[in-house]
C-alpha cells in the first residue's frame, strides 16, 4: 500500500488499515477523510476509502472513488483492481473485466484480478492464460509475489532489498534471479541483469518468462545478434505464442531487419485485428522503413479501435508531415477533455493537438496544449536539473587539460565511429542522413552504448550517492580502457554493413566526450549545433519516447542548452581540433559547402550523393524520420517566432549572449 511522506498521514493510514482488517469499514472510511480534506488526491487514502466504502456496501460512492483514483494515478495497478471490484459488485461485468485486464497489465502479481478475469472472460485463450497466471502466483513464494508487485508499483529499492534478502537463503531460485534481473533492467544495471538471467536459464532452461527477459536485456545492451538468435530459438520452439512473436519482432527491428518485423506484426494482426497496440507497433516499423502511407493507415486504425489512444494520435503528429482533418482534431479535443482519460493518453493528446493546431497557425491555442502536455509530463517525471549540473561539473572538474592529455589516446587504436552529439532536434538526423549517403559510412542509430558504459563505471550505488565516474578512469590500466573501447566496437557490429566508418547519433554523448576520446582515440566528433531559440522550442514541442527529461519545461530546456554550450566549450579547450561544430542554419544556407567541411574533417573524398541525402532508402528511427526524406527546407529556421509572446521564460534563461531574439 502506498506510503505517505508525512508521519501524521502514516499514523492515520495505519489506523485506517487496522479498522479495515477488524471489519470497521465505515470508521475506516471516515478516518481517511482527515487526509483527503487537505490532500484530495492522496493515493493511499483514496485507495483505502474505495476499499472501505465497497465493504460498507456504498457501491456507487466506492466506484466513483476508485474511478477517480485510476484517473489520477493511471499506472497504479492495485487501484485498477479496486475499480474492477467495485464495478463487479455493481454487476457492470464488462467494465469490470476491462479494469481487471488493465490491473494485470500494470501489475502482473495481482492474483485477485487474474481470478476475476478467469471468471468473467468468455475468451477461452484469455481464460487459460489467467488460470496459468493464478497457478504461477500460487506456487510462487510470498516474498517473490511481493517483489513482483513492488517492482510494478515503482518501489524499486524496497523490491531489490526484499529480493536480495530472499536470495540469500534461496541462492539457486531461478524466479528470484529473474525478478532481481528485472530490477536491473528497470534501473539500467544491464550487465548484472544479463548474468543473472544466464544463470537462471542454466537452472531452468524451459522457462519462457526468463528467456523472454533475456531477449529484452540483450536487445537493451545492444547485443542485437545475440538477441535475434535467442528470439529466433524461442519462436522456433513456440511459433504461435503472441508474447514470443512480439519479442521476436522487437529484436528484428532493433537488428535492422525491419521488413521481418513488419511481417510478424502483420501475422499477429490477422489473429488480433482489434489490438490497438499491435497496429501502433506495426506503424512504428513501417515508419522506420519509409512506408509513410502504411504507417499512417496503421496509426489511424489504432486510433479508431481506441479513440482515447493518445499515442496513436501523437504518432501521426510525430510524422511532422501529417495534417489532421477537422473531425480528428474534434475527436482529440473531446478525448483530452474527458476527466477519465489516462494520464499518458492525455499527455500524448496534448502534444498531438499542439502540433495539429500549429500547422493551422492557431498559435495561442497550440501553445496552450504544448504547455499543458509539458507540465503534465514534467510532473510525472519529477526532473531535477541540479543532478545534471552536478554530473556536468564533475566532467569539467575531472578532465583538466593536464589529465586529458594523459588519458586521451589510451584506448583501442582503431578508426571507425563518428559521434554526432548535441541537443535533440538540433539537426543531428539531417547530418547522419547526409553522411550515410557516403559510400564509406554506415548509419546505425542513437546507440545507448556509451551512456551504458558510463553507468557501469559509476558503480552500484543508491540514488544520491556520489558516482565513481569519471574519476575511476584514472585508476584503469591501458588494457582496461582498451577493453572498454573494444566492447563498444563489438556491440555496434550488427548494425554495420562493412563500411570503414559508421555514425552514432546519440545526442547525449556530449556529456561523455572525455570517455570517448579516452577509450576510442580514433573517433570523430561532430557537434550538431542549432540556434538556441529554435533548438529549445523544437525540443519543447517534442514528446520523446524515453529520456530527455530536461525538455519538459522552457526554463529547464534553456538551462540545459546553456550547460551543453559550456561543456562543449570545455571539450574544445582540452581537446583542440578534435571536434567539428556544424551549425544547422549554415547547412540550410550552404548545403554543399558544409558537406565539404564535414568530409574534409573525416578525411573522405566528396561524393555527390551526399547532397541528395533525402533520396536514401535507409531506415531512420528518430522523430525526424519523415523530414529527412524531404529536400532541405528553410522553414526549420525561426519556427519559434510566432510564439514570441509565450517564450519569456526561455528568453530569460538563455540570456542575451545566447539569444538575440528580442530584436
Amino acid at each position: 500500500m502506498p506510503q505517505s511522506g508525512s508521519s501524521t498521514h502514516d499514523a492515520i493510514l495505519s489506523e485506517a488499515e487496522r479498522l479495515v482488517r477488524s471489519g470497521a469499514f465505515r470508521e475506516a472510511a471516515a478516518t481517511v477523510e482527515g487526509i483527503l480534506s487537505t490532500d484530495p488526491t492522496h493515493q493511499a487514502a483514496l485507495y483505502l476509502r474505495a476499499v472501505a466504502l465497497r465493504y460498507c456496501g456504498d457501491l456507487t460512492e466506492a466506484e466513483e472513488t476508485a474511478r477517480y483514483l485510476c484517473t489520477t494515478y493511471p499506472r497504479y495497478g492495485r487501484g485498477a483492481q479496486e475499480w474492477g471490484h467495485s464495478l463487479k459488485s455493481l454487476d457492470r461485468f464488462q467494465e469490470a473485466l476491462a479494469a481487471y485486464i488493465r490491473a494485470v497489465q500494470l501489475n502482473p502479481a495481482l492474483k485477485a484480478s487474474w481470478e476475476a478475469i478467469a471468471t468473467l472472460t468468455a475468451d477461452e485463450e484469455a481464460k487459460a492464460h489467467a488460470k496459468a497466471e493464478i497457478a504461477r502466483l500460487t506456487a510462487l513464494p510470498a516474498a517473490l509475489v511481493s517483489v513482483e508487485s513492488l517492482t510494478a508499483e515503482g518501489k524499486l529499492q524496497k523490491a531489490e532489498d526484499l529480493c536480495r534478502a530472499y536470495l540469500l537463503n534461496n541462492k539457486t531460485d531461478p524466479e528470484g534471479m529473474r525478478l532481481l534481473a528485472r530490477l536491473g533492467i528497470e534501473t539500467g544495471v544491464l550487465d548484472d541483469a544479463e548474468f543473472l538471467l544466464e544463470t537462471a536459464i542454466a537452472l531452468k532452461p524451459a522457462d519462457k518468462r526468463i528467456r523472454l527477459d533475456y531477449v529484452e536485456v540483450l536487445r537493451r545492451r545492444q547485443k542485437f545478434a545475440a538477441a535475434m538468435a535467442a528470439a529466433t530459438t524461442l519462436r522456433t520452439e513456440t511459433p504461435d505464442d503472441p508474447a514470443i512473436l512480439s519479442a521476436y519482432a522487437n529484436a528484428a527491428l532493433a537488428a535492422g531487419r525491419d521488413q521481418d518485423a513488419v511481417d510478424v506484426y502483420t501475422d499477429l494482426l490477422r489473429r488480433f485485428p482489434q489490438s490497438a497496440e499491435l497496429h501502433l507497433a506495426q506503424g512504428h516499423a513501417l515508419k522506420t522503413t519509409g512506408e509513410s502511407e502504411g504507417a499512417i493507415a496503421a496509426y489511424r486504425k489504432a486510433a479508431s479501435i481506441r479513440p482515447t489512444y493518445g499515442d496513436a494520435y501523437w504518432s501521426l503528429a510525430n510524422l511532422k508531415t501529417y495534417e489532421f482533418a477537422e473531425d480528428e482534431i474534434r475527436q482529440m479535443r473531446t478525448a483530452e477533455a474527458d476527466p477519465s482519460i489516462a494520464l499518458d493518453d492525455r499527455i500524448h493528446m496534448c502534444f498531438a493537438l499542439g502540433k495539429a493546431l500549429e500547422i493551422r497557425r492557431l498559435t495561442d491555442e497550440s501553445f496552450l496544449y504544448y504547455d499543458r502536455g509539458n507540465r503534465l509530463k514534467a510532473e510525472q517525471l519529477g526532473y531535477d536539473p541540479d543532478r545534471l549540473s552536478v554530473e556536468l561539473t564533475a566532467q569539467r572538474t575531472f578532465f583538466t587539460e593536464t589529465r586529458s592529455a594523459s588519458l586521451f589516446g589510451r584506448g583501442i587504436e582503431e578508426a571507425g565511429p563518428i559521434f554526432i552529439v548535441g541537443l535533440p532536434r538540433a539537426g543531428s538526423t539531417l547530418l547522419e542522413q547526409i553522411l550515410t549517403a557516403h559510400s564509406q559510412i554506415d548509419g546505425t542509430a542513437e546507440l545507448p552504448t556509451i551512456p551504458a558504459l558510463a553507468h557501469r563505471l559509476s558503480g552500484r550505488r543508491r540514488r544520491g550517492d556520489p558516482s565513481a565516474y569519471p574519476d575511476i578512469l584514472s585508476n584503469l590500466s591501458k588494457e582496461e580502457l582498451t577493453d572498454l573501447g573494444r566492447t563498444y566496437l563489438e556491440e555496434t557490429k550488427i548494425l554495420r554493413t562493412g563500411a570503414p566508418l559508421f555514425t552514432d547519433k546519440m545526442p547525449n554523448n556530449f556529456r561523455h566526450i572525455g570517455l570517448i576520446l579516452t577509450i576510442l582515440p580514433g573517433a570523430k566528433i561532430i557537434d550538431a549545433r542549432r540556434g538556441a531559440m529554435d533548438c529549445c522550442w523544437s525540443g519543447f514541442k517534442q514528446l520523446f519516447a524515453e529520456g530527455q527529461e530536461f525538455s519538459y519545461g522552457l526554463s529547464h530546456i534553456g538551462r540545459y542548452y546553456r550547460e551543453y554550450v559550456a561543456l562543449m566549450e570545455h571539450w574544445e579547450r582540452v581537446a583542440p581540433g578534435r571536434i567539428l561544430r556544424i551549425q544547422y542554419e549554415d547547412v540550410v544556407a550552404d548545403l554543399e559547402g558544409q558537406v565539404r567541411r564535414l568530409l574534409t574533417y573525416l578525411d573522405l573524398p566528396f561524393e555527390e550523393q551526399c547532397l541528395a541525402f533525402h533520396q536514401s532508402a535507409r531506415s531512420v528511427r528518430t522523430a525526424s524520420a519523415e523530414q529527412v526524406r524531404q529536400p532541405l527546407y528553410q522553414s526549420g529556421v525561426g519556427q519559434w517566432r510566432p510564439y514570441f509572446d509565450h517564450l519569456s521564460d526561455l528568453f530569460e534563461v538563455l540570456g542575451p549572449e545566447l539569444c538575440d531574439a528580442r530584436e
